[in-house]
Formats: structure tokens, C-alpha cells, sequence
């Protein structure tokens, strides 16, 4: 059973416009991005109910010590951790243990 579908019509800016047309099925990709976005705005809901603020600043000083850190990474090591993200993925899915609000 297929669940129901609405037609929208919207409009973005030329780069966006260009990003699409690329895209084999837009509907798909865009319904993907805005899921996301989703995803992340209840997580930015559930960490200030927990009492968490997400400032500019704080996500500036992690992404800074976050390179700190990667800048000693290999491009082997890099690999290695994408590939382990990628099985654990795929493991949870086939096992079935995929949060299923966050699928």
C-alpha cells in the first residue's frame, strides 16, 4: 500500500534548480533532505528540552577541535572509519534493528 502523495509546486534558486535537474527521481531526493532536517530539528528539540543549547559558537568550537583532530587522520584511517559507519549501517538495517524514526 502506498501512502498518499501530494503535489507541490515550489520554487529555489538557480544553484539549487541545477542541483536537481541532476537528480534522477527530485521528489525523492528533496523528501530525503527535508526528513533530515526533520531529524535534526527534533534532536535540536529533545537536547533544550534536556536543558542542552546549541549555540553558533559551541558547534564553531567543536567543529574546530574536531579538525584538530582529523588533521592527524590518515586517508587510510579516514577510509576505514567511513567503511565501519557504512557496515554498522548496513548491519542494523538487515538485522532490523534500524531506529525506525530515524530511518
Amino acid at each position: 500500500m502506498t501512502s498518499a502523495m501530494r503535489k507541490l509546486s515550489i520554487s529555489v534558486p538557480p544553484d539549487v534548480a541545477e542541483r536537481l535537474e541532476r537528480e534522477s527521481n527530485a521528489s525523492a531526493y528533496i523528501t530525503q533532505a527535508v526528513r533530515d532536517r526533520m531529524r535534526l530539528d527534533a534532536l535540536d528539540a529533545e537536547l533544550a528540552h534536556q536543558g542542552i543549547q546549541i549555540t553558533e559558537q559551541g558547534v564553531a568550537e567543536a567543529r574546530a577541535r574536531r579538525a584538530v583532530v582529523e588533521a592527524d587522520w590518515s586517508p587510510e584511517r579516514r577510509r576505514a572509519l567511513r567503511e565501519r559507519a557504512r557496515q554498522h549501517t548496513v548491519d542494523a538495517a538487515a538485522s532490523g534493528t534500524v531506529d525506525k524514526a530515524a530511518a
